[in-house]
């Protein structure tokens, strides 16, 4: 997989105008070795649907029309050039420029570029009201996710569409690839569990597009007081769920390449513990290490400090002891190893864990007990298999791509 992750925002400053051919040839599909063609480039499809519409989107630094001889323009831009009427943006976590830390609050304001007003939907708001919505015809989604539950663009997905069907205004999803769309894996959400990390009863990893779990939603009835979204999804063309993607920008700023996206499912339930996953360095989500993980187990170190994508790493200057995953081949499943090995080699385990972060990011407290019980990865997956089983067969019906 050819990584071309730029930085937008958050990072080392790219000259897109120079990226275009090279997107254009690393975004291939699989069948037919024909270009991908993401929702929002297909504009000959939803401009007409936009037509006299008062307009709001949903999008970050990722919202992006993809061109072979400039790279790549935002899609407010790109609007608002031809004429489009757009009214409001809706910002989720991490910005509409995708520079706040994770957890940190976005504010409301007014984008400096555009002078459109900025609505923050990860701050003491995360779901429009009424107010918000008032005038609007209809409201665009358009945010590269990468396929996994607690990465929380699904979350503003769902409670954009539960607002916006309570005040009966459209939503138009612009279809993107899904970089883990090509199994599903790891434990489900128990309803008990349910948060911003998780709203519905879904695998860690999910293997949907954002407009295929956008159907999901709808038809499911996940939405509150079992209202239907007036929904419409523009799909991709010439993609599969076995196409490699590799992202053109960085989706939120502590996934810096196709490694970390890759590898983020099982690296990303360090979040629910003391163990650093690299935040605080350039190699976030592929490496991990602890003050207190046992330093005759391990030969790596590294040192967290503040960052463009972490003001307060964990562990932040303090020696970290661990395992450097950067180099690691690609993964088809939730690695359990390395977790496993952290608390195995934790010199005090009353350091590890904090107990009711890792039960949202798991979705399930059971894991923890069976880490903690010494219980193997085969056992721990086998345990996942029936809740699997029944989640594929409900994903099957909302499938819009092999």
């Amino acid at each position: 997989m050819i990584c071309l992750i730029l930085s937008s925002s958050c990072g080392n400053r790219v000259d897109n105008t120079k990226k275009g051919k090279e997107l254009a040839t690393a975004q291939k599909a699989s069948t037919n070795n024909e270009p991908i063609v993401l929702g929002a480039n297909r504009m000959e499809t939803y401009l007409p649907l936009l037509k006299n519409k008062k307009v709001g989107i949903v999008a970050n630094q990722t919202s992006v029309v993809l061109k072979e001889t400039t790279g790549y323009v935002h899609l407010v831009d790109s609007l608002l050039a031809l004429e489009v009427d757009i009214k409001t943006v809706f910002a989720p976590e991490h910005g509409f420029r995708g520079q706040a830390d994770a957890g940190e609050a976005v504010l409301d304001g007014v984008d400096t570029k555009t002078g459109l007003p900025l609505i923050s939907l990860y701050g003491s708001n995360r779901k429009p009201s009424e107010e918000q919505l008032r005038g609007l015809d209809v409201v665009i989604f358009d945010i590269q996710d990468v396929g996994v539950r607690f990465y929380t663009y699904i979350a503003t997905l769902q409670l954009v569409m539960e607002a916006c069907a309570a005040q009966k205004v459209a939503v138009m999803v612009l279809d993107r690839p899904n970089p883990n769309g090509h199994y599903v894996d790891g434990p489900t959400m128990e309803a008990e569990n349910t948060s911003f990390l998780g709203l519905n009863t879904i695998p860690l990893v999910y293997g949907m597009t954002i407009g295929e779990y956008a159907q999901m939603i709808n038809k499911e009835g996940w939405l509150e007081n079992g209202v239907k979204a007036d929904l419409q999804v523009i799909t991709l063309k010439n993609y599969t769920h076995k196409t490699p993607y590799s992202l053109p920008i960085r989706p939120s700023p502590n996934l810096p390449s196709d490694t970390a996206i890759n590898l983020y499912p099982g690296m990303g339930l360090f979040e629910g513990t003391h163990v650093n996953a690299g935040r605080g360095t350039e190699y976030q989500f592929q490496r991990y290490g602890a003050p207190f993980l046992d330093s005759t187990q391990y030969q790596f170190r590294y040192v967290p400090q503040p960052n463009f994508g972490s003001k307060h790493p964990k562990q932040e200057g303090k020696v970290c002891f661990g395992v450097d995953l950067s180099s690691h081949p690609t993964v088809n499943s939730v690695n359990l190893s390395w977790i496993l090995d952290a608390y195995k080699n934790t010199t005090d385990k009353s350091l590890f864990f904090r107990t009711a972060s890792f039960t949202k990011h798991a979705g399930t407290d059971k894991l923890q007990k069976q880490i903690e019980a010494g219980l193997s990865e085969e056992a721990i997956r086998a345990s996942w298999q029936q809740d699997l089983s029944t989640f594929n067969k409900i994903r099957q019906k909302y499938l819009l791509y092999d």
